[in-house]
């Protein structure tokens, strides 16, 4: 027999959890996976779940984009991606024209599937209710946090219930209980379900509670109550009846939902779109149908819509938005720019995860940059990071994304990932174009970059695998010699010492930094022969004479006068890039910027050839 082919478009934890069990029942499961950490990491390793459920499965089916699943033609395609996503992944799968594909459902809240419907016809159409949520612990691992069977699907007019009771047999036999329903049936489904996840996330997500701790609040629990009241009340105008139990039945579940954050929830804190609308917002919307209150749904809409809009936000006192606003000023390009602009052009994001510290840089359509920061890579602010990425996706329309550096394949948030040799490469490649040497003093190495007429990396060396002459190195001697590393350079050009260090080992050379305070040597001295000392390890690189040689990197930033030391001892004319530190970063949101035109260049040529006879 065949296998069923299907297809998945949204990997978040839904998704995820489908994908393993559909592949575990022997279908052939074709992923949509945008982002490239998360899908070379499936492709390597398959996805993981944990805790509840306990799979793993493997696939070799991994497309970056719709448009790439053009031939698959697919049984089935489930959408799990969040409803505020829906459309335009709807208007790409439509593209495809697929004739004999249904097209499932699987995500929360009421008329969701009625987008599906109006695009692919009801007839081609189904729903699932997913009585199961999970998080993720990696790219491709997800800690399954409760599972309450059954799960429900259905056709939502009854034209195909041949195709429900298929997918309710495959993920039964996967060990996911499914029952297959009628459309009526269904919708009761549908309502229950919304009511339970209405009935908490809007509250968890405001007061910051987890499940857990919300519904071990008296108080909070009165509220659910009544949230719960209200939305049973708009049902039954809809003929939709649930027994007399059925509070208690949902105060039980909701007690059980354990120590997390739901989707929404977890969505509203870290500064994302929300799917309220389709939650509490539309208890609200068919209760105006009816002319039903509904006092405690509505205000749970507007404050979360409150919350999320990001003009309301940008003017509100608290902390979230101070800090935003904070990261903003400090990281503009130009200050007197107004940042609303931002959110009306397309924009390009490049994170270079170094050793040392984290840069984030921001260009327009032209390559020109809009704004800079850094940050510590490991800090014990844990959130930083996440406070920087959020102020700026609430400021500048990210478009492309590409994440570089020693992190960068743990970084799951850029769209693509690049070395940050091809990036320091294309960051410097816009001021300085054709053949060039790029000396690269990062926290823990040394790059040397030859680049040929186009600009490309044509070779590159590095330091052997001891930190000497490295930032990080400069620092510690720094330190050690109680040189700030803010007078260094200035120390530096008003000595005319000539013998560096003798050790490059860090060790050593804190023990020779201590002779030298012994002996009574000026701090000037001092500084003069730490930069001699690095200028001697990137001596013993090869620097290719006759083409121009461009300082970047941290090192470059913050000890300006190392460029005068080099350009004594190789004797070439070595400048420092603008903004040295940023380059690398730079750099990768101009591979961005390029891979977006690339896809849409290739978009439209496929368009083009579509219409030719």
């Amino acid at each position: 027999m065949t296998p069923l082919r299907t297809a998945i478009i949204g990997l978040g934890p839904v998704g995820s959890i489908l994908a393993v069990m559909l592949k575990r029942a022997g279908c052939e499961v074709a992923l949509c996976v945008r982002n490239q950490v998360k899908r070379d990491k499936i492709l390597n390793e398959g996805i993981r779940l944990e805790n509840v459920l306990k799979a793993t499965a493997e696939f070799d089916q991994v497309y970056p984009d719709i448009a790439s699943m053009a031939d698959l033609n697919p049984d089935y395609i489930f959408f799990a991606t969040k409803t505020y996503h829906l459309p335009e992944s709807i208007q790409q799968v439509a593209q495809l024209n697929l004739s004999k594909t249904y097209f499932v459902s699987a995500q929360n809240g009421i008329d969701v599937e009625d987008k599906l419907a109006e695009t692919f016809g009801e007839s081609r159409t189904l729903r699932m209710v997913v009585n199961f949520a999970g998080a993720l612990l990696s790219p491709n691992t997800v800690k399954v946090t409760f599972f309450q069977p059954p799960n429900y699907i259905g056709s939502v007019n009854d034209a195909c219930p041949e195709k429900a009771v298929a997918i309710s047999d495959l993920l039964n036999a996967s060990g996911m209980d499914t029952r297959a329903v009628d459309s009526q049936q269904l919708r009761v489904r549908v309502w229950e379900k919304t009511i339970l996840n209405a009935s908490v996330s809007a509250i968890c997500g405001v007061s910051r509670l987890t499940m857990a701790e919300a519904m071990a609040e008296p108080d909070t629990v009165e509220l659910v109550e009544q949230i719960i009241g209200e939305a049973v009340l708009v049902a039954e105008q809809e003929k939709i009846r649930f027994p007399d139990d059925f509070l208690r039945k949902c105060l039980v579940y909701l007690k059980r939902g354990g120590d997390h954050f739901p989707s929404l929830a977890l969505d509203l804190i870290q500064n994302r779109p929300t799917e309220i609308d389709y939650f509490n917002g539309k208890i609200v919307s068919y209760g105006r149908k009816h002319y039903t209150r509904t006092s405690l749904n509505l205000s749970f809409t507007n404050v979360v819509k409150a919350m999320s809009n990001k003009n309301i936000i940008s003017r509100q006192p608290g902390t979230a938005s101070q800090v935003n606003r904070k990261i903003l000023e400090k990281g503009l390009v130009h200050k007197q720019t107004m940042p609303l602009v931002f959110r009306q052009m397309d924009c390009f994001l490049g994170v270079d995860l170094g050793s040392a510290f984290t840069k984030f840089t921001v260009i327009d359509e032209a390559g020109k940059p809009l704004f800079r920061y850094v940050l510590t890579t490991i800090t014990a602010d844990n959130k930083a990071q996440e406070n920087v990425l959020a102020a700026i996706h609430q400021n500048f329309r990210i478009v492309q994304s590409c994440a570089t550096g020693y992190g960068r394949k743990y970084f799951e948030a850029c769209d693509i990932v690049k070395t940050e040799i091809n990036c320091a490469a294309a960051g410097v490649s816009l001021s300085v174009p054709g053949e060039k040497n790029i000396i690269d003093i990062g926290g823990e190495d040394i790059k040397i970059i030859r680049c040929n007429a186009d600009g490309n990396v044509e070779q590159f060396y590095m330091n052997d695998k001891c930190a000497a002459g490295t930032g990080s190195f400069l620092s510690e001697i720094a330190e050690r010699a109680q040189i700030s590393v803010e007078e260094m350079s200035r120390l530096a050009s008003h000595s005319a010492y000539d013998k560096p260090l003798n050790s490059f080992c860090t060790v050593f050379a804190k023990t020779e930094i201590m002779n030298w305070i012994f002996d009574g040597m000026s701090r000037e001295d001092i500084a003069r022969g730490i930069y001699l000392s690095i200028a001697g390890k990137i001596s013993k690189m090869r620097i290719d004479p006759g083409i121009p040689c461009v300082l970047i990197g941290g090192v470059a930033a913050h000890h300006p006068y190392l460029k005068n030391i080099l350009n004594e001892m190789f004797h070439i004319d070595l400048h420092i890039a603008d903004a040295p530190q940023y380059v690398v970063s730079h750099g990768a949101a101009l591979l961005a910027l390029r891979n977006f035109q690339a896809k849409a260049g290739a978009e439209a040529k496929k368009r083009v050839e579509k219409t030719l006879p």
